[in-house]
Order: C-alpha cells, then sequence, then structure tokens
C-alpha cells in the first residue's frame, strides 16, 4: 500500500490503535478522516493534529452508517482508503448465560458493523481502485476465553476479509487484515498492561509492513499466534488461555 497521498477513513479513531493509525498517517502526508460515537475524543484528536477531520459515527446503527457514507462521498470524492477499525471487547461467560445485550452490541459493532461500512463505501472504493483494511485480531485464530464473543466476531471479520479478497481481485482493490497482538490500549483495561505490545511500536511495525505487499498485516509477536495450526489447536488454544486467565486474574475487567 502507498503510505502518502490518500483520503483515508478511520472507524474508532478517537483512542487506541485508531488514534495512533489516524495520526500517523497523517502525519505521512495522507488526508485522514476519523469517527467514533464519543464527540469528546474526536474533538482531542482533531485539536491535537490540525488537518485531520472527524464525523460522529455509530457502527452499530444502519442509518448512521448511510448517512456518513452519503456525507464522507459527496465532500470527498477522492477518498480512497477504509480503514475498519472500530470494536468494542468485553468479557463474558461462555460457561455460563451470555448477556443477551453484550452479545448483540459486539456482533453489531465488531462483525456487522464493518461489512455494513464497507458496503455503504465499496462503490466508491472501487472506482478509486483503493484500499480496505480490517483491523481484526489473533484472538480470531487463537479465541480468549474470557472474551468468548469477541474472538468469535473476530473470527467471522477474518473469514469474511477472505471471501471479500478473492471476489475483488479483478477489481484493483486491496483488501487487507490487521491482526494485532495484545496491545497497550483501553481494551480490557489494558493501558498498563507489561505484557501487551506497546502501542508506539504496534503501529510503527504495523505501518512498515502496511508498505509492503502483504494482504495480513502482522506484527513478529501476532506470528506465532496466527500460525496457529489445526491438528494441534486445542492443546495450543488451551495453553493460551490458562497463560491468559493467571495474567488477567490481576487486571479488573470491568
Amino acid at each position: 500500500m502507498n503510505l502518502t497521498g490518500n483520503t483515508i477513513f478511520i472507524t474508532g479513531g478517537g483512542s487506541g490503535i485508531g488514534r495512533a493509525l489516524a495520526e500517523t498517517l497523517h502525519q505521512r502526508g495522507n488526508k485522514v478522516i476519523i469517527s467514533g460515537r464519543r464527540k469528546g475524543h474526536l474533538d482531542a484528536v482533531v485539536a491535537a493534529n490540525p488537518g485531520i477531520e472527524a464525523v460522529e459515527l455509530d457502527i452499530a446503527d444502519p442509518k448512521s452508517i448511510q448517512s456518513v457514507a452519503t456525507k464522507l462521498i459527496a465532500e470527498h470524492p477522492e477518498l480512497n482508503v477504509l480503514i475498519n477499525n472500530a470494536g468494542i471487547m468485553l468479557p463474558d461467560q461462555a460457561a455460563g448465560t451470555i448477556d443477551d445485550q453484550l452479545l448483540t452490541s459486539t456482533v453489531d459493532t465488531n462483525l456487522l458493523g464493518p461489512i455494513r461500512l464497507t458496503s455503504a463505501f465499496i462503490d466508491q472504493i472501487k472506482s478509486r481502485r483503493g484500499t480496505i483494511i480490517y483491523n481484526t485480531s489473533v484472538l480470531g485464530f487463537v479465541p480468549l476465553a474470557l472474551t468468548a464473543v469477541y474472538s468469535a466476531t473476530k473470527a467471522a471479520l477474518h473469514s469474511y476479509v477472505l471471501s471479500q479478497r478473492f471476489l475483488l481481485q479483478q477489481s484493483g482493490v486491496r483488501v487487507l487484515e490487521i491482526a494485532p497482538p495484545w496491545v497497550r490500549t483501553e481494551l480490557m483495561n489494558s493501558q498498563e498492561a507489561k505484557a501487551a505490545m506497546p502501542l508506539d511500536q504496534f503501529t510503527e511495525e504495523t505501518l512498515q509492513i502496511l508498505g509492503t505487499d502483504a494482504d495480513e498485516i502482522l506484527v513478529e509477536v501476532a506470528k506465532p499466534l496466527r500460525a496457529n495450526p489445526g491438528p494441534a489447536e486445542h492443546a495450543f488454544v488451551n495453553g493460551f488461555n490458562e497463560q491468559m486467565v493467571a495474567l488477567f486474574s490481576s487486571i479488573s475487567l470491568s
């Protein structure tokens, strides 16, 4: 992917990975528009980065998606990169009764939202022979039992990416997938987690790989989880979860 001269729309750009990508891509000479539900977070990013634009968007609301898509396509006909970054991650109870609001909000935000948003922008991206990027997770390959619904949405989104990439392979549109490891962000109160990857390090490595021809954007520490093999999957996943349960036992998940 060419890392300069683009017009980029990033969802969930008010904090965490979304904000880090937005600011770094802005600094590299791209026009960046961010979105999110929290106006205060968006305003803070815009104030700190003159030139970045922001628009409020509820990724779980189809009407909000269509309204924002119509607005941005009209105002930025050169828009050629869509980064589906917005997501929520909450602990759940796969061994017991799943809270239905948690279930539906996670699926709406993490899976249906990116699919709907890309659908709303697909003709625009095709017309620019542009790039669609999805932020999934290594938990789509090795699920974290403490967040079973989140992990399942990321696995489903990875599957969707594979299909969309195949169907668009003759269109000139690139479909990329960023699969982050555990990163120090607000998700699961991980800002200070020593075992998580520093956000600035993750962003730097991710941008380096984005500048190549890779379809999957995997920082080095994510590769062992991405390579989770089929025949040995159960033992690998069980061992991973034993380690993570021990780590999260000292972190408040509420």
